[in-house]
């Protein structure tokens, strides 16, 4: 089983460094906070039709032209998790990466991020703000 889980996450980093990269917005990128919010721009979870929702945690580094460096690696899968769940979510996850990269780095911030590692936690569902109850 944990083999099969090893060629999944070959499978997709092979899809992202595969393809080529856009933009997801003109921004640039000047904080690790705006790493952060762009890569959550960038992500669009897989359908209820195709997965359950679930939890999942990609280590990524960039370089300094904001380009991945090395391989995304997948730290963490919510454990109730298919195998099919599994593969859409890091097909999702590498799709939002591709989105997203090259991360448009200021000059400042393309020294302090490049090879840095973050943990990226992207969720099966989108969160919208908590509403407030109104009184009648």
């Amino acid at each position: 089983m944990a083999r099969r889980g090893q060629k999944l996450i070959v499978a997709a980093a092979v899809l992202l460094l595969g393809a080529s990269g856009a933009s997801a917005q003109g921004e640039q990128v000047n904080t690790i906070r705006d790493i952060f919010v762009r890569l959550g721009r960038c992500w669009k979870p897989p359908p209820p039709s195709k997965a359950r929702p679930i939890d999942i945690t990609v280590v990524v580094s960039f370089n300094r032209a904001g380009e991945i460096l090395g391989h995304p690696r997948i730290t963490y899968e919510s454990k109730d998790a298919s195998d099919n769940d599994r593969l859409q979510y890091r097909v999702a996850v590498m799709e939002a990466l591709q989105r997203c990269t090259p991360m448009p780095f200021t000059e400042t911030m393309a020294g302090a991020a490049a090879g840095r590692p973050f943990a990226v936690q992207f969720h099966g569902r989108k969160t919208s703000p908590p509403t407030q109850e109104r009184k009648a």
